[in-house]
């Protein structure tokens, strides 16, 4: 049976909460919400790596126990444990923490002080003010949670992260295109837009038979539902949940359809009425003049014949890209060629789970020129967090591989937590030695931090702010922030945030991306990486700058060391 990691995740993270409801142990809490998150952000599926062989419990936070339970979840499908669980405690309690703004402790606050054990309980206690005076909650809060429980309850669209999207849409593609007379296949939609999150998946594709193709899509063993199916078209749900329409289109047609359903549906109405003002009427069959079709075999042609660049996926929002690209103004965006190195990883030294050589050879195997080492410095919540003489004891290893490596070079870098007062947790006699210092919030997420983070860039030793906003998706919240003063004032320090590529964070986001470009604030991409294959997350944080309309010259780890070096000195 095919089990996908985000549905691993999920069990995992019910198993969890239940457990933390029926208030057991909080380390065996904890180790399954880390195995969650592990599962969740893993670049390859579980059960390929069962099926090559590899040993599970060498993966972080995973020990032998674990393992043989994620063995059994690809196996049967089943969670034996959640469901024993689910007898004494409801299961629904699990939905809940899935609202936006709600997680374990306060879903658990919900059943013990207002016995909610329901959306529709939930609903109705948001609906009639009963959540805004309990602790931590507040009126904003309130509201938020009354939205997403009537949208779920209305059955609204759902909407997954576009990493685990990726997951579920990778191996479909390579299902559809196994078939023979296939000729081309693309997720269109929110998906090839790189939209952080997707509520379905739009998949167009080229067959000389569209009947077959139509009938091989349905029989995907992923198939829970086939919700309508014709000769050319067909809707499926997944086991996933996920929503999947697939539509064969002529090769003449391709491009139209793509572009039309590629979207925005904002971005497509502007494409129309531009093409109406000559004569045009433009569908997703083609460009048309009355009734003489003119172009749509590909999207490139049906741009020029409005006298238009080609426009990027990632742009079509309808923010401006029109109004450039009739200017010449659209910029080059950055590509992933363009990446020289990662600012912000992980090593075993504190919460990763692989060596220092492991993750420079990583890394000089992506053709990276450096990488900051960024293990955490010791504080409450990190595990192992580095020490003053453990984190000179790591630049001295580092200088070692330095002295043996041509070409290539590691960074001294640190993660550092900004306490709640604006200050470091870590002294500047051990910072001002460092390449790079990453400041990050990691506790106490209540309040305005707008000046908790300024406070910190005053520190001189600060170059980066690292996951500015705070939010994981769909799990919790950004925290209050006024960004654009906080981008000001790293301006007028020379401190720099990042974007970072953790699936679960795309933090900035794009709208703050394209903010720092118009202040000419330069950002770090980085991976937050803490395993090799994770490096690869520098892809996600690319599509998130592609969508904040980055191009080479507005991101730092673009350049060589010497130049970056320079960028990097405080003012």
């Amino acid at each position: 049976m095919s089990v996908h990691n985000p549905e691993i995740a999920r069990l995992l993270e019910r198993y969890a909460l239940l457990l933390e409801i029926d208030r057991a142990n909080p380390f065996r809490v904890r180790a399954y919400r880390n195995a969650a998150r592990v599962v969740e952000n893993l670049p390859r599926d579980v059960g390929a790596m069962l099926e090559e062989g590899a040993d599970l419990s060498e993966l972080p936070g995973i020990g032998k126990d674990l393992a043989h339970k994620l063995e059994q979840i690809c196996e049967t499908g089943k969670f034996a444990e959640l469901r024993e669980i689910e007898k004494h405690v409801p299961a629904a309690l699990a939905d809940l923490a899935e609202v936006p703004g709600l997680g374990p402790k306060r879903v658990k606050m919900l059943f013990e002080t207002l016995k909610i054990k329901s959306m529709a309980g939930l609903a109705a206690a948001a609906r009639h003010g009963k959540l805004h005076e309990l602790p931590g909650f507040g009126a904003k809060l309130e509201q938020t949670i009354l939205k997403a429980t009537e949208a779920h309850i209305s059955g609204e669209e759902q909407r997954v992260r576009l990493f685990a999207a990726e997951q579920i849409a990778i191996p479909l593609v390579k299902y559809l295109e196994s078939l023979k007379g296939i000729q081309k296949v693309t997720v269109a939609g929110s998906y090839r837009r790189r939209k952080e999150t997707v509520g379905d998946l739009d998949i167009l594709a080229i067959c000389t038979k569209g009947k077959t193709a139509i009938e091989h899509f349905v029989r995907y063993n992923e198939v829970a539902n086939v919700l309508a199916e014709g000769t050319t078209r067909a809707t499926v749900k997944l086991k996933s949940g996920l929503q999947v329409d697939l539509r064969v289109v002529p090769a003449k047609s391709y491009g139209a359809a793509l572009l039309y359903f590629t979207g925005s549906k904002a971005h497509n109405i502007q494409l129309r009425q531009m093409g109406m003002k000559r004569g045009l009427k433009i569908n997703e069959y083609g460009v048309f003049r009355k009734e003489e079709w003119i172009a749509g075999q590909t999207e490139k042609d049906i741009y020029a014949r409005l006298d238009l660049p080609y426009i990027e996926p990632e742009l079509r929002e309808n923010t401006g890209e029109i109004e450039a690209a009739k200017a010449g103004q659209l910029p080059r965006l950055l590509t992933l060629k363009d990446i020289k190195g990662d600012l912000h990883i992980h090593t075993n030294a504190s919460d990763g789970n692989a060596t220092l050589e492991e993750m420079a050879e990583a890394a000089r195997a992506r053709g990276y020129e450096y990488l900051a080492i960024s293990d955490h410095t010791k504080h409450v919540g990190i595990t192992h967090g580095l020490d003053g003489k453990r984190l000179a004891r790591q630049m001295n290893a580092i200088d070692r591989l330095n002295a043996r490596s041509r070409g290539f070079r590691l960074l001294k870098s640190a993660e550092v937590d900004i306490l709640p007062d604006g200050r470091l947790a870590a002294d500047d006699a051990i910072l001002r030695e460092l390449d790079i210092v990453t400041a990050a919030i990691h506790t106490q997420f209540t309040g305005d931090q707008t000046q908790r983070l300024i406070r910190a860039m005053d520190n001189r030793y600060v170059h980066i702010v690292a996951h500015p906003t705070g939010r994981l998706i769909g799990e919790r919240e950004a925290y209050g922030v006024d960004m654009r003063k906080v981008m000001q004032a790293a301006l007028e320090r020379g401190c720099h945030l990042e974007v970072n590529g953790q699936p679960s964070r795309l933090d900035l986001n794009e709208s703050h991306c394209k903010m720092a470009k118009e202040m000419g604030l330069k950002l770090a991409l980085v991976t937050d990486a803490h395993s090799a294959d994770t490096l690869d997350y520098m892809r996600h944080a690319v599509d998130q700058a592609r969508r904040g309309w980055l191009a080479s010259k507005d991101v730092l780890n673009t350049r060589a060391w010497a130049d970056l070096a320079k960028l990097l000195k405080r003012h």
